[in-house]
């Protein structure tokens, strides 16, 4: 058996009820809850009960995705299962930090709410969209966004998934060009061009934060950042440049993976809401084991699944 890697899921793969048999089954998970309740009174509830509409506000959105992503892998751990490596789409990478010891989960939480205030604040002072396009290459969705005007590649989600953000004009005149190039350009259900230059100054609020004595430790197990594809550095500095920057700059993602694959990881466990991930490791990487685990069932199933991996 090769390596494995966590993979903290993002935004947009919430739902109402995530980890509620996981919150009765695993006490790990509960207790993460619990810490999150602590800091933001409601959390918990929010995540069982709250609609999708609530769900879907960015303020909540990311509290709420972050204590299902750190709970179900606080569960695996506490089965035994541990990563060699992790990362985590977007918000996720808040929540691989503080898994590999980056931060308590108190001071995570806490970060990702301020995180969350900040980009939301962003987002209303600068009106954009966001598309998903697949059936594309990354090179050419590079191409049509920049005919398009203002608009920037900002998730590179596996070899012909691209999100673009950027002006609602913009993002509209990038569907008539995805489709005359025989392609497809989806909505995404957001509130603002996320990863993209109109996130600049929640780029800049998140900078003094962090270095306001909010700064992530070094991590106990590598975490591979969003920004480059490669594990976050020794250096305090260093660390602080890359978590900052992450909001306003694009995600990574393929190179994220095919680096975990180069490095022998053979088995990818989707920790949070939702199996976005997992489908995005089947269309990127040939040969590998993609499991979700969010529900207590989905664990019994990666419990089940790991031994076998070295018979």
């Amino acid at each position: 058996m090769g390596k494995v890697a966590f993979l903290f899921a993002g935004q947009g793969a919430q739902h109402p009820g995530m980890c509620a048999d996981l919150i009765e089954a695993e006490p790990a998970a509960k207790a993460v809850f619990d810490a999150a309740d602590a800091v933001r009174p409601g959390t918990t509830e929010q995540c069982l009960s709250g609609t999708k509409e609530e769900l879907a506000q960015t303020i909540n959105t990311q509290p709420c995705v972050f204590a299902a992503d750190l709970a179900c892998a606080r569960a695996l751990s506490a089965r035994g299962v541990m990563p060699d490596v992790v990362a985590g789409f977007s918000l996720g990478e808040v929540a691989a930090l503080t898994f590999a010891g980056a931060y308590t989960d108190e001071q995570g939480f806490e970060l990702v709410c301020h995180r969350a205030e900040l980009m939301a604040d962003a987002a209303e002072k600068n009106p954009g969209a966001m598309r998903a396009v697949v059936k594309l290459d990354a090179a050419t969705v590079e191409r049509l966004a920049s005919e398009a005007g203002d608009a920037w590649p900002v998730n590179y989600n596996s070899p012909l998934q691209t999100v673009v953000a950027g002006t609602e004009e913009a993002c509209e005149k990038l569907d008539l060009l995805v489709k005359e190039a025989k392609g497809r350009a989806m909505k995404v259900a957001v509130s603002g061009a996320f990863h993209s230059p109109f996130m600049a100054d929640a780029e800049r609020g998140l900078a003094a934060y962090l270095a306001d004595g909010h700064a992530p430790a070094e991590p106990s197990v590598p975490v591979l950042a969003n920004r480059t594809g490669e594990a976050y550095p020794a250096d305090e500095a260093g660390r602080i440049e890359l978590l900052s920057s992450q909001v306003a700059n694009p995600v990574q993602w393929v190179r994220t993976l095919q680096n975990m694959a180069a490095d022998g990881v053979d088995t990818f466990i989707e920790v949070g809401p939702g199996k976005t991930l997992t489908g995005l490791v089947s269309r990127t990487l040939e040969g590998v084991t993609a499991l979700p685990c969010e529900t207590a069932e989905q664990l019994e199933a990666v419990l089940a699944t790991l031994p076998k991996r070295g018979e």
